[in-house]
């Protein structure tokens, strides 16, 4: 692959903002990042490619398909969208079910079409079950951690877990010891067992406010420990429906931008439109948008995933929360990446690979390249 160049308005760097910047490429690696001519090149922003490390599907389509075209259909469409680098995410199967799709998804990782395996499920609370059949929940006993550990490798990269059931502890310490992030989610631990999780090696908060007891000033629950804890990332879903925007901006000023990632936690009717779909083993109905149970009455069941691409969340964190370009940018990419060992992305510098998503003052994606290449060229 030949030397070439892109000159944007301004890069996004580890360093801070180079404005006029000329990002260098070789062999789809960053080169060098430094100043040019003012007035040369796009006038736009370049952010580091984005990190996605809670989806769950699009185009019709699931993580864990049995057939590998239909998940790279999924990454193809949320690659154009900016997730230069995601996690599949799986929802709550028959444990031989989940084992089968981590077989199939480890090969996507294998080929570097995905990052990791993210599991959000079985081991989850009833009480906070959200979209999750109820009655294949379990106790994350020994048997059943070995057996996720085994099928999905080295690609499983991390587990949500509600932490207060049976073995919970003993859980958590195993899947570290693996190389798996435990995610707090689904679950109903008060701020005790919240803490205690902690110290234990959750490390992640699966969709923070979402599926978890809410904040009460006499009864805290998990939100205020995980928001203050500085070994623990909070993952928010920005998309209007799952957290008002003043709800995001009180997070992120809490944990501040290098604890925070945007994830999309999008279903398989991502960029496919309203209509009826499955979830796992339960139905979902999406109206305008906004993805729900189905109910045996018709009336609006529990959220269901969402249908958000991760460049809408970068804008909406903009436009609707007031962020900055560069702290959208943190949160979308350099902090899960960080917080993940992802290592060869999610920074604009030498040696990382050409990742790079080019947006305007508003936040609004106009290209996509990964690993040197367009996805998605400016117009």
């Amino acid at each position: 692959m030949a030397t070439s160049t892109l000159r944007v308005a301004r890069a996004v760097t580890p360093d801070g903002v180079v404005d006029d910047a000329v990002i260098t490429i070789d062999d789809g690696r960053i080169v060098s990042v430094t100043p040019g001519v003012a007035g040369e090149g796009l006038r736009l922003w370049a952010v580091p490619g984005f990190v996605d490390t809670h989806t769950h599907g699009a185009v019709g389509y699931s993580f864990g398909d049995p057939h590998p075209a239909n998940n790279q259909a999924i990454i193809d469409h949320h690659r154009s969208h900016g997730s230069t680098t995601m996690f599949a995410s799986t929802v709550t199967e028959p444990v031989e079910k989940l084992v089968a799709q981590e077989k199939v998804l480890a090969g996507l990782v294998a080929a570097g079409e995905l990052a990791g395996i993210h599991l959000e499920g079985p081991f989850l609370a009833p009480e906070r079950k959200g979209a999750h059949d109820i009655d294949l929940l379990r106790d994350p006993t020994p048997e059943l951690v070995e057996r996720l550990i085994g099928a999905g490798g080295p690609a499983l990269k991390m587990i949500t877990l509600a932490v207060e059931r049976n073995h919970g502890e003993e859980a958590t310490r195993r899947f570290r010891e693996a190389g798996v992030a435990v995610a707090f989610g689904h679950s109903d631990a008060d701020d005790v067992t919240t803490a205690e999780s902690v110290e234990w090696g959750a490390n992640v908060v699966t969709h923070l406010f979402n599926a978890m007891r809410p904040i009460h000033h006499r009864l805290p629950g998990p939100v205020p420990v995980m928001l203050s804890d500085e070994r623990v990332m909070v993952e928010l879903i920005c998309d209007g429906v799952h957290l008002a925007p003043v709800v995001a901006g009180m997070a992120i000023d809490a944990a501040g931008p290098g604890r925070v990632a945007l994830v999309t936690d999008a279903m398989s009717a991502t960029g496919t439109g309203d209509g009826r779909y499955v979830l796992g083993e339960l139905d979902v109905i999406v109206t305008d948008g906004t993805a729900r149970l189905a109910t045996a009455d018709g009336s609006p069941g529990a959220i269901a995933g969402s249908t958000l691409t991760m460049d809408r969340a970068f804008q909406f964190v903009v436009e609707q929360v007031g962020v900055s370009i560069p702290d959208a940018a943190l949160m979308a990419a350099t902090t899960p990446a960080l917080w993940h060992g992802l290592d060869e992305v999610g920074a604009l510098e030498t040696g990382r690979f050409a990742d790079v998503c080019l947006v305007d003052d508003d936040g609004a994606l106009h290209g996509v390249m990964r690993r040197g290449e367009w996805v998605v060229a400016p117009a």
